[in-house]
């Protein structure tokens, strides 16, 4: 018999009962469905979280504060207060770091920000002008904090569009607007371009001031929350962590780098353990929905059991007229691959369709992958041949005369 023969007599046999042939094939169908969904929403989260490190800055490194120890107690990365202005001019100044191209000293703490009639809690950022460069700021209007801002202790303030929105309505412009940080009146300057984002970490949703008047005016303290450098190139991001890391110890009174009081964190390794951590998150959710998989072969290997008993004597009249066990088995096969292609057909379009769906709810980035495609037919396939093998022997092992007789 030609295959042409056997695809016909399968697809034949599957539309004698298409509801069943129907409710075998769903298992298939969410069950791919729901692998490239997955798949394809934690490639579209990592691509987003990517997107947002990546719009901090280029070639970027940044010096936070060692932990600090209290009654025995040590605190988290960042709780000590061994940065300070000097040692950003320092850095900057210094002769001996010939691979950073833009040094930018920092201090960021939340606070109530507030105008008539309304207010909001936001992160506060002390900068310098350099920040603007180290961040890639760019300005919707008005002008960033200038040098003389940052010498004169400046009441000025440059505002995210979210914090603006907050503040003062959409479309309306806070440009030479008063806000109020801790009580004390700042004029706006300028407006930031959204960088996107949400969450507590909203890049859009700050007020950057002078970092003098943060630390005076507003918080009281004298050292940074961290140092944003932006090497000169890429290939240099190595080189400049090291003679940042090495004038710092020298600075710091620091001969063993065990005891070093800052830690430098690179942009590189940010991305690299998110990635890590979004791509076991997506590996798990697939390997979840995969096994929904297991559930919808194993309804085809039902559906298909059924079919041989149903079917018993059309089997043994045709192993009467001398069709070969090898031909039962292809026939079988045939159609629990064409259950299983059609449902992984069918479960892609349904996963593809969801992906997109949500990606557009939650503002995320569309991308179905190829190798999530190959997935769902490669799966597809391998469960049409290994559930339905047992259906499909089971009916070439049937006697003949048996067959005929079954009632």
């Amino acid at each position: 018999m030609e295959i042409t023969e056997l695809l016909s007599s399968a697809v034949e046999a599957l539309s004698l009962n298409k509801m069943r042939t129907f409710l075998a094939a769903l298992g298939i169908v969410i069950g791919i469905g729901a692998v490239i969904a997955l798949i394809s929403l934690g490639e579209a989260s990592q691509l987003s979280v990517q997107s947002s490190i990546q719009a901090l800055g280029s070639n970027l490194l940044t010096i936070v504060p060692g932990s600090q120890s209290q009654n025995g107690v040590r605190g988290g990365l960042g709780s000590s207060t061994s940065l300070t202005y000097e040692d950003a001019k320092a850095i900057q100044a210094s002769p001996q770091i010939t691979t950073v191209a833009y040094v930018s000293p920092e201090f960021s703490r939340r606070a109530q920000v507030s105008t008539a009639g309304t207010n909001t809690n936001t992160q506060i950022i002390g900068v310098t002008p350099a920040y603007q460069d180290v961040h890639n700021v760019t300005l919707s209007s008005g002008r960033f904090i200038s040098a003389d801002d940052v010498n004169s202790i400046n009441k000025v303030a440059v505002i995210g569009p979210t914090a603006a929105a907050n503040l003062f309505g959409d479309g309306n412009d806070p440009i030479g607007q008063n806000v109020r940080i801790n009580k004390i009146a700042f004029r706006i300057i300028g407006v930031t371009v959204s960088k996107g984002g949400s969450g507590f970490n909203n890049q859009d949703d700050v007020v950057m001031v002078p970092l003098t008047s943060a630390q005076k005016l507003l918080f009281g303290v004298d050292y940074l929350s961290s140092i944003a450098l932006q090497a000169k190139n890429q290939n240099d991001m190595t080189a400049a962590e090291n003679e940042v890391g090495y004038f710092l110890l020298s600075r710091h009174h620091l001969t063993d780098p065990s005891q070093a009081d800052f830690t430098i964190i690179s942009q590189a390794d940010i991305l690299g353990a998110v990635s890590s951590v979004t791509g076991t998150f997506t590996a798990l959710l697939s390997g979840i929905a995969a096994i929904s998989l297991l559930v919808g072969g194993i309804g085809i290997m039902n559906i298909m059991l059924v079919t041989v008993i149903e079917r018993t004597r059309e089997i043994g009249l045709r192993k009467a007229l001398g069709a070969t066990n090898s031909l039962i088995i292809t026939q079988f096969l045939i159609e629990a691959i064409i259950l299983t292609f059609g449902g992984g057909a069918l479960g892609m379009i349904l996963g593809t369709s969801l992906s997109f769906a949500v990606t557009r709810i939650i503002n995320l980035p569309f991308t179905v992958s190829l190798s999530s495609i190959l997935i769902a037919f490669g799966v597809s396939a391998a469960i049409g041949i290994v559930f339905g093998w047992y259906p499909a022997r089971k009916a070439a092992q049937l006697s003949p005369i048996e067959a005929l007789r079954y009632e």
